[in-house]
């Protein structure tokens, strides 16, 4: 059979495979976005009207402090919507030592009993899901913790009993998250970066399946393998060394609840802090969720939108389904102001996979997002990009 042939039936098989995989499971069971640069850019205040990605729901509720007038919160996956949903719930209808159970040591002992005072508050869909996964949060078993629960969290269940395999690496581990500069953190990383990239860790990583469990489909993976020689590995190495050593990991909750499966009360989302729990009783009203796609929300409901959160999801597009892509923008467009912003993220250097109608329509800002980015506390993306439309 000729190698193209092969190629083209490999690369149909992982499409399959990470859309199998999306299509059946909760993904993130965490935001990967770090919100702190986004707020820093979108300005939100009483009038803005929000359309994201869902996602974990993390940021979203993060967005909330800035008092939008409405966040419409968008995604194809139910499961990730429902996860909201119950983020929600414990905001409006529970108490925060509950809500730091369940969300910052990742587990309850009395989980059940605690959904089951929230659950009437939620929507069928969600409580279809919840009630069939609430053990996720069970104190008991062989993961203890919701963050090692999901398709993303499953491989960081893998790594964090790896890393507890290893003492040296366990000890260097937790000195790196509580380094007080980058030059403490760097030399626990530089006890820590041989033993991590092992022959069986290197070679994981580059099986597509692993980067699906992930939330990485095949379009993004070739984007990355175009730009760097050593392919995925070489890109994730860098992207690590970045974040651990070159800028302060003492707030980033991102790469804490990944490598230890739970949060701090100092170290974790705004939505989890005490001092931030009255404002969501009634702040939490203003979301309005979704299970969608972009392009579909926006036919059905039509409007002068203020702010998109696209996240990276137009890589997939670009390459899988050009004309989706076109027609999301179209619809943005379509549904946007003067001044409307829009961000996004790629595993692309640069937006060369954006339809060409759209530069006509939106002044892109490199300037301001370029140093924002250096300083990305997850640092998994190659580019961050903010628009606002002319």
């Amino acid at each position: 059979m000729p190698k193209k042939i092969i190629s083209k039936v490999a690369n149909v098989t992982r499409d399959k495979i990470f859309k199998s995989i999306h299509g059946n499971n909760l993904i993130y069971n965490t935001c990967w976005e770090d919100p702190r640069i986004d707020r820093s850019l979108m300005k939100i205040n009483s009038k803005s009207q929000i359309v994201m990605i869902t996602s974990a729901g993390c940021n979203a509720l993060d967005y909330l402090l800035d008092n939008p007038e409405k966040i419409y919160a968008i995604d194809v996956n139910s499961r990730q919507n429902a996860l909201l949903e119950l983020k929600r719930a414990l905001l409006k209808h529970g108490e925060h030592k509950d809500l730091a159970q369940f969300f910052i040591n990742g587990s309850h002992p009395q989980a059940k009993e605690v959904y089951s005072q929230v659950r009437p508050f939620m929507p069928e869909y969600a409580t279809e899901f919840w009630d069939d996964k609430i053990s996720f949060f069970s104190p008991k078993g062989i993961k203890k913790s919701f963050y090692f629960y999901g398709t993303s969290g499953n491989f960081a269940w893998f790594m964090h009993k790896f890393l507890n395999t290893h003492k040296k690496m366990q000890k260097n581990v937790i000195g790196l998250l509580d380094a007080e500069s980058p030059a403490e953190q760097k030399k626990h990383y530089d006890i820590i970066e041989p033993i991590l990239w092992n022959f069986a860790i290197s070679w994981l990583m580059k099986r597509h399946t692993t980067m699906a469990l992930l939330g990485v489909p095949r379009a993004q993976r070739e984007l990355i393998e175009n730009q760097y020689p050593g392919g995925i590995l070489d890109f994730l190495k860098s992207s690590l060394r970045h974040v651990f050593t070159e800028i302060s990991v003492k707030d980033n909750y991102f790469w804490r609840v990944y490598l230890t499966g739970r949060y701090t009360d100092s170290c974790s989302p705004e939505y989890l802090k005490e001092h931030n729990f009255k404002k969501y009783k009634t702040g939490a009203d203003k979301i309005e969720q979704h299970t969608a796609t972009i392009a579909e929300f926006l036919k059905s409901n039509p409007g002068n939108y203020s702010h998109y959160v696209l996240l990276d999801h137009q890589d997939w597009l670009a390459w899988n389904n050009p004309a989706a892509l076109a027609e999301e923008w179209e619809l943005i467009l379509k549904n946007s102001k003067k001044g409307t912003i829009i961000m996004l993220r790629s595993a692309a250097a640069e937006l060369d996979f954006i339809p060409e109608f759209v530069f006509d329509r939106v002044k892109f800002h490199p300037e301001k997002t370029k140093p924002l980015h250096f300083n990305d506390r997850v640092g998994t993306y190659e580019s961050f990009h903010m628009g606002t439309v002319k």
